[in-house]
């Protein structure tokens, strides 16, 4: 974790007064994307699974669809660049180049999709269903997984499971970034996304409903709350959006048939 934190001395105010303490801060990284020698973006991030950020990335907006497309990773992470080469010639990417951002995923985002992306969407079928009791268990285990957070409150999580267990975690300063790690290491590592759920902490946007929908999954869950046009389009896609999970209450924007009682 050493490498995701920095300590720094400050001064710490309360009503009682005034002191110098030690404390931890999240480390924010920029890490540029070159997709076959083309600089594409560069995101700001926590500097931890760095090669599952870029592919996630990549994936998540469309450009590599599965491992077999990728020919070589290439990590400097002293530089903060990534070089991904893939068999054959991603020329949708050079239309991108003009729309190159530097972000932190809290805001908008890195996203490339445009309204027609969302259209040629599928819609997502899967008939996995979960219990309420089972969300608030699952809800519970993720509030209590991130390290970086506990230390620091500065930055997102975002976990995959089943009705049972948490799969993968992963924390990072961009809440985009942090479901995008996750995906990465599916696709680097040959896990499949089906039947699965995601969790998030921070606000469900219609980018991360897309994000999800394009892996097949079913099911998102955030401690927060959805945007409009997230709502919108989970209900197109077919996705069950849950949010506000605090304690033992939620609210169930879409696709409500696959929350079950205990």
């Amino acid at each position: 974790m050493m490498d995701e934190i920095r300590g720094f001395n400050i001064l710490r105010v309360t009503e009682e007064g005034r002191r110098e303490v030690e404390d931890v801060i999240a480390r924010e990284f920029p890490l540029t994307i070159i997709l076959d020698n083309q600089e594409l973006v560069t995101l700001l991030c926590t500097p931890k699974d760095l090669k599952y950020l870029a592919i996630g990335f990549l994936s998540s907006e469309g450009l590599i669809q599965h491992k077999g497309e990728i020919s070589k990773i290439i990590l400097d992470d002293r530089r903060g660049v990534v070089r991904v080469e893939t068999e054959g010639d991603k020329g949708g990417a050079t239309e991108l180049i003009f729309k190159r951002l530097i972000t932190s995923g809290c805001g908008s985002g890195a996203a490339f999709y445009r309204a027609a992306d969302t259209i040629n969407q599928a819609k997502v079928e899967s008939q996995m269903k979960v219990s309420a009791g089972e969300v608030f268990a699952l809800a519970k285990e993720f509030q209590q997984s991130s390290q970086i957070y506990r230390a620091t409150h500065g930055v997102h999580s975002a976990a995959m499971c089943d009705t049972k267990d948490i799969l993968i975690f992963a924390e990072d300063i961009g809440r985009h970034n942090a479901i995008d790690k996750i995906f990465g290491r599916c696709i680097l590592e040959d896990i499949a996304t089906d039947d699965r759920m995601i969790i998030s902490s921070g606000r469900i946007s219609s980018e991360v409903v897309i994000k999800i929908a394009r892996r097949n999954i079913p099911i998102v869950v955030s401690k927060s709350t959805p945007t409009d046009l997230a709502v919108d389009l989970a209900a197109r896609l077919g996705v069950t959006l849950i949010g506000f999970v605090r304690g033992k209450k939620m609210n169930v924007y879409t696709e409500g048939w696959r929350l079950i009682g205990d």
